[in-house]
């Protein structure tokens, strides 16, 4: 943190694209966040399971909020720059320019969301061939990643994009290029999505036998052969384009970048308890989960050696703390699918005004009426009657069946806000029992799990935080720095400025 006698007078800024929007933050070298801005971004669905964005867009996103947030420093100060973002693919020609991931041919949809579905039958075909790399996800490879959409592409979309494609990259590397024109990859991106792997570099024989032998060829140069590890400083830094367009000064340091979760994850991993009378003080940092909850949610668990969890993700050397194994389990819809059962309901218009009136957002109303009406009993009885099963967008873990779909049993015939405010209860409860067989399935295969550590948009909501330290019989921790995941990237620009020396810094 701050040393010697001086005062923190460096700063850095940590740039972090969720799925709805963008935000950036001012960060002194305490880890103290002192400024912050949003701004929204542009999503399609142009049919069912399709899920589109334009790098451009979010880039200018990226420059708006980052100029809010520098206002008034003295840019001589601003010592590093971080990005994370979500593991969306963003296609780009040769010459750099946007492609069409899409058959309306539309170049400026040149990016397919992480939550994008599309491509089932090519993540189905790569489940088939039981390649060695498949054990490194949990056994099965999620729809989500980035192999099944590079298939579809080919497979779909041939002669307005695959051909004519140079680069592939993730977002959160797609970032870090435009800020700085390197286009090398960061180790948390390819390991985690893309089946890298930190010690043995790409399988040739599993691109080859998915067909898609087109990167082996080429020494992988469209979807990476200079791999670096989070935090490294790239090139030259800040070039003076990107400098404008941020409103920065050309050379900062740029570090290679996080995926939004693992940058979550190490914003609070490695907190510090001590004093707060937690169970995991004293106890290693492998005790600790961390889960990033917003649009969807991760699980974060890390270990000293590698441990395999069938369904859940990793296990990934490196890939989020130096010198740790990373398994992640996740859940494809959390906030999102709080959002569908809440906005779908027939009393959500009454909702919509009460809230308006009181001045207070739909969910702080919801918490505050369920309070009303649970009268003697704890809050969680009220849905003794009423089960959800939460995979409306198939389970990412422990199951991982894309196939699963989503259910509500005990419903009635009423559709009044008490209806509303318990299927809200039933739907919060549904996602934090999912979260408990996810921790089931880790301590089964060898993690040792005591406290959870939560951050991102849903960990703002009390109720949420309540149901899950219920279900799963753990303290949670919250930290106190809400918006840990733009720390974590802040974290990042620092460690790419030589001001500290790991990542780990921010433990």
């Amino acid at each position: 943190m701050s040393g010697g006698e001086q005062k923190p007078e460096r700063y850095y800024v940590g740039v972090d694209v969720g799925t709805g929007s963008v935000r950036a933050a001012l960060v002194d070298q305490g880890g103290v966040l002192l400024a912050f801005a949003d701004q929204p971004i542009k999503k399609w669905e142009p049919q069912f399971n399709h899920h589109e964005q334009s790098s451009e867009d979010i880039w200018a996103a990226c420059c708006v909020v980052t100029k809010k947030v520098v206002q008034g420093i003295d840019l001589n100060q601003i010592r590093g720059l971080g990005f994370d973002a979500t593991c969306s693919l963003v296609v780009l020609d040769k010459q750099f320019h946007p492609l069409p991931v899409n058959q309306e041919g539309d170049s400026h949809r040149n990016v397919i969301m992480w939550l994008d579905h599309r491509a089932v039958s090519q993540v189905n075909r790569i489940n088939e061939t039981k390649h060695s790399v498949l054990q490194y996800v949990g056994g099965v490879m999620s729809v989500e990643m980035q192999a099944p959409k590079l298939l579809w592409l080919k497979e779909n979309l041939r002669e307005i994009c695959w051909d004519k494609a140079g680069h592939f990259f993730d977002l959160p590397d797609f970032l870090s290029w435009k800020a700085t024109g390197v286009t090398a990859r960061s180790l948390c991106s390819l390991v985690c999505k893309w089946t890298y792997s930190a010690e043995k570099g790409w399988d040739d024989s599993f691109w080859k036998m998915i067909g898609l032998e087109d990167f082996v060829a080429d020494n992988y140069s469209k979807i990476g052969n200079q791999v670096l590890p989070p935090g490294a400083s790239l090139g030259n830094g800040l070039t003076p384009e990107a400098a404008r367009d941020l409103g920065l000064l050309p050379g900062i340091a740029v570090a290679a970048s996080l995926i939004d979760a693992h940058a979550g994850g190490l914003g609070v991993i490695g907190a510090d308890v001590r004093g707060h009378g937690l169970i995991c003080e004293g106890q290693p940092v492998t005790s600790r989960l961390a889960v990033i909850c917003g649009t969807s949610s991760c699980h974060m668990g890390i270990s000293k050696d590698p441990i395999f969890v069938p369904g859940v993700w990793g296990p990934y050397f490196s890939a989020m703390v130096p010198g740790f194994w990373l398994n992640e389990g996740g859940q494809s819809v959390t906030g999102k699918l709080i959002d569908h059962m809440v906005q779908g309901h027939a009393a959500f218009p009454e909702l919509q005004v009460k809230a308006t009136a009181r001045c207070q957002s739909i969910y702080a109303y919801l918490n505050s009426h369920l309070d009303l009406i649970k009268k003697a009993q704890p809050v969680g009885f009220l849905t003794v009657d009423l089960h959800v099963w939460p995979d409306f967008h198939g389970n990412r873990s422990p199951l991982a069946d894309l196939t699963l779909k989503g259910m509500v049993t005990g419903l009635k015939l009423s559709q009044d806000l008490d209806d509303l405010a318990i299927l809200y209860l039933a739907t919060v409860q549904a996602i934090a029992l999912g979260t408990r067989f996810i921790i089931e399935a880790m301590e089964a295969a060898g993690h040792s799990i005591s406290t959870l550590f939560l951050c991102g948009g849903l960990s703002k909501n009390p109720l949420f935080v309540q149901m899950h330290a219920d279900i799963t019989g753990m303290p949670v921790g919250l930290s106190q720095e809400v918006e840990s995941v733009l720390v974590g990237a802040a974290v990042l620009g620092a460690c790419a400025s030589g001001d500290f020396a790991s990542v780990q810094w921010g433990k």
